[in-house]
């Protein structure tokens, strides 16, 4: 699998395990991305977005999305979308 970064964090919420993402390209449910950072290193597929609040299936670049994660991650951390090229 390779990737293209899409985007990166912006805040991280522990206590629900959500990360807000700031995004350069779409990104929707069912994708698996690849969240790297100086101690993060994880994949994981896509399984809930939402903005502003509302479930969402598929999101595009400017929008701040909320996606939940499986992992703690980090403000700053990068994001990926995973292809199977």
């Amino acid at each position: 699998m390779s990737g293209v970064q899409i985007g990166q964090v912006t805040h991280y919420f522990d206590h629900l395990n959500v990360a807000v993402l700031s995004l350069t390209e779409s990104l929707r449910v069912g994708d698996t991305v690849h969240i790297l950072g100086h101690s993060t290193d994880f994949r994981q597929e896509v399984t809930s977005l939402q903005v502003e609040h509302q479930p969402v299936n598929e999101v595009k670049p400017g929008d701040d999305v909320a996606m939940k994660v499986v992992q703690r991650v980090h403000v700053h951390d990068k994001v990926f979308k995973l292809t199977d090229e």
